[in-house]
């Protein structure tokens, strides 16, 4: 397939509007494209497409020729019209293009096979040791990822784990707990190995951009939110109107992904969410990062204790910390420890937020929900990382 570049946005569907100009042949074939997309099986018309980019009809008619010489779209019938004769409509080909997502968790690898909808087409999962070297975990990974592809050829693979690490340059910092990674160039290595492009970034942030990007029609948007959710099909909650939001995941180990204005926020040095390793009890355990009473360690203790209770509250606290810093409309949880008590997190966290609004008396309370994709979010996410850019939606 023939990669349809551009610009980082939250998409057509946010508001963004179409620029006849050559030089901007690509974002214009992405705000057209990704209008395809969510228009789905029902397809839409190219005097909709028109209307709804602000692109010239003549415009809109080359891009789609374009695109159904590249076999990413085609026609999808006929709609009648007010007057004159039935319109035709496209659609995209979901099956046109696909893209790896890779999750590589401390101990478990997640691997999944995307089309251009983010629609899951095949999966596998394997024992990891983060810990068992880099040499090892780059061949093991290239042989999932490999048993996965049989014959596809896809656009690359994104690749999500824990952090810290440089986004844009793909090289891993002191994973927390394997500080022995430290300085490897993860993305390089992974693309020398497959022969494809590769796209490193942290396992918060690839889940976050999986929920802005998430397909679906926005529906059941709070009052005042300034974001609209749909659970139905896709890859995610659906965002309305480029709202802001945390996704907080609590797994082997604890970070966020912050999502900005509907775009994922990465921060100056790519080093932004690393929420876990908010100090809140001075004389605290020892974490693994090696300050003390970060709120990784008291929740991961908590845990292992069986207080989930204790747990749920001091991620709450941390949670009330990011609502009070940034203002965010929705907070989402995440990760195996999430999912395998999400009553207990999303009521405990809940609590704590209620108390903060009741204290502030600023009205209500930020809602608290369990994100979508469950335990392979991540890993959806990371396909995420290729997709994402080719409709101009978030941030690859």
């Amino acid at each position: 397939m023939q990669g349809v570049s551009g610009s980082p946005g939250t998409g057509a569907g946010a508001g963004v509007s179409g620029v006849n100009l050559p030089a901007l042949r690509s974002h214009n074939a992405a705000l057209v494209l990704d209008l395809l997309r969510t228009a789905g099986a029902a397809g839409i018309s190219r005097l909709e497409l028109a209307e709804r980019t602000g692109l010239t009809p003549q415009a809109v008619s080359k891009i789609t020729a374009r695109l159904r010489a590249d076999g990413l779209a085609t026609e999808a019938g006929r709609r009648a019209s007010t007057g004159g004769k039935p319109r035709t409509v496209l659609r995209l080909v979901p099956e046109a293009g696909h893209a790896v997502g890779l999750h590589l968790d401390r101990d478990e690898l997640t691997a999944v096979l995307c089309d251009l909808t983010g629609a899951v087409v095949a999966e596998r999962r394997a024992p990891l040791d983060l810990g068992a070297g880099a040499e090892a975990v780059v061949e093991g990974a290239a042989g999932e990822v490999s048993a996965l592809l049989a014959g596809v050829s896809p656009l690359g693979v994104g690749v999500a784990l824990p952090g810290p690490l440089d986004h844009t340059l793909g090289v891993l910092h002191r994973v927390t707990g394997f500080p022995e990674w430290d300085g490897f160039a993860l993305r390089d290595a992974l693309a020398g190995r497959l022969g494809l492009p590769v796209v490193v970034d942290k396992d918060t942030n690839a889940a976050a951009l999986g929920v802005a990007v998430g397909t679906g029609a926005p529906s059941g948007s709070d009052s005042g939110s300034g974001f609209g959710l749909d659970s139905g099909s896709g890859s995610g909650f659906g965002f309305a109107g480029g709202g802001s939001f945390a996704y907080l995941h609590l797994g082997t180990g604890l970070g966020a992904g912050l999502v900005i204005g509907g775009v994922v926020h990465r921060g100056a040095r790519t080093g932004a969410g690393e929420f876990g390793h908010q100090v809140i009890q001075l004389d605290g355990p020892l974490c693994e990062c090696g300050n003390r009473g970060c709120i990784e360690v008291l929740c991961l203790d908590a845990v292992g204790r069986g207080t989930l209770a204790e747990a749920a509250r001091v991620l709450g606290a941390g949670a009330a910390n990011l609502v009070g810093l940034l203002d965010i409309d929705l907070v989402l949880l995440g990760g195996r420890t999430v999912a395998a008590h999400e009553e207990e997190f999303v009521r405990g966290v809940g609590a704590v937020l209620e108390e903060r609004a009741r204290r502030e008396g600023g009205g209500a309370p930020v809602p608290v929900r369990v994100a979508p994709g469950g335990a392979r979010g991540v890993a959806e996410g990371a396909a995420q990382l290729l997709l994402a850019p080719l409709f101009g939606r978030g941030e690859g």
